[in-house]
């Protein structure tokens, strides 16, 4: 396989911000020194998509310098097979403004070595802000201060979209992403799938019955009353279950079950209002309401943003 190669690193010695303070560009003499940190099997998607990003931004005015780093200095091998050449050490990096660590398949399933986590303890503490990847797996990014973590693989491209546009505001960083042809922002915060229909399925077979009860037929008449008297349990005792196994209640799986069933109608090119009743909501507005909490944007935005190509072709 190639490798990636890269060049001299860039100088160093410029003087690191108070740690929360975010850095601009614009008012730093010193360009904004962006260090992420590889190993043996980072997934080569996590290196290259926020990089391009920050290289992007310098397309647009933006002065970013990126620096790949390495436990022990010594090239890697990405999840493909691909060489990746480094810059340096974690220790001879002496304080990056931002400081990236990618993420790879495989981990948590093995064992994290020392040299991987001394290096990323080293430069997170010297660092003005962190950014790493699926701390929450059903986010597209979070934050909390000056660390920021994302869902994985093009998540990784939402969350230095998020960096750049905290560095030089939302016009430089809507070129960007305008360039790379991708979303300005996805809602960060939001989950990317209604929750309840992640993950395995209820270990009861009684709440499994429901839940396939529901999920194929989302239309049909799924309250309370009418769940529970399918298992011949009282409405208490099914909602018990519900929190139990999937965290929610039995009304707010049939409200999001629907909500997926919408989206899937609204994609393949029904209004929002056919949408909104092939699906079981009461109205348009009960549908509005679910897009707003759920994505920030109504069902008519989000047939624009994510409509399917062969939807435009067939109209």
């Amino acid at each position: 396989m190639p490798n990636i190669e890269r060049p001299a690193p860039p100088r160093s010695g410029h003087e690191s911000p108070e740690f929360g303070q975010a850095v601009s560009v614009h008012t730093s003499p010193h360009p904004h020194r962006v260090a992420v940190l590889v190993y043996d099997g980072v997934k080569l998607l996590d290196v290259a998509g926020p990089a391009e990003v920050f290289a992007e931004a310098n397309r647009c005015g933006a002065d970013y310098q990126i620096v790949l780093l390495s436990p022990t200095g010594a090239g890697v091998a990405s999840s493909i097979g691909t060489k990746i050449s480094v810059d340096g050490d974690a220790g001879s990096e002496p304080a990056p403004d931002t400081f990236l660590v990618a993420g790879g398949d495989i981990y948590p399933r093995t064992a994290i070595a020392r040299d991987l986590v001394e290096a990323t303890g080293t430069l997170a503490t010297r660092s003005a802000r962190v950014g790493s990847i699926r701390v929450e797996p059903d986010s597209i990014y979070v934050r909390d201060g000056t660390t920021y973590t994302s869902a994985g693989v093009s998540a990784g491209i939402d969350l230095a979209l998020a960096l750049v546009e905290e560095d030089h505001g939302p016009d430089l960083t809507r070129d960007v992403a305008r360039r790379l042809v991708v979303y300005l922002q996805r809602a960060g915060g939001q989950s990317q799938f209604s929750a309840p229909l992640q993950g395995p399925p209820p270990r009861t077979p009684a709440l499994r019955r429901i839940v396939d009860l529901v999920t194929a037929d989302p239309a049909g008449k799924h309250s309370l009353a009418e769940l529970a008297g399918h298992l011949n349990v009282s409405p208490r005792h099914l909602t018990r279950l519900f929190r139990t196994e999937l965290s929610t209640t039995p009304a707010q799986y049939v409200e999001l079950v629907r909500f997926d069933m919408a989206k899937a109608l609204l994609d393949q090119g029904h209004n929002a209002t056919q949408a909104a009743s092939l699906a079981g909501f009461p109205s348009y507005e009960s549908l509005r309401r679910v897009f707003v909490r759920e994505l920030s944007m109504s069902p008519a935005a989000c047939q624009r943003r994510f409509g399917t190509a062969h939807r435009a072709d067939a109209g």
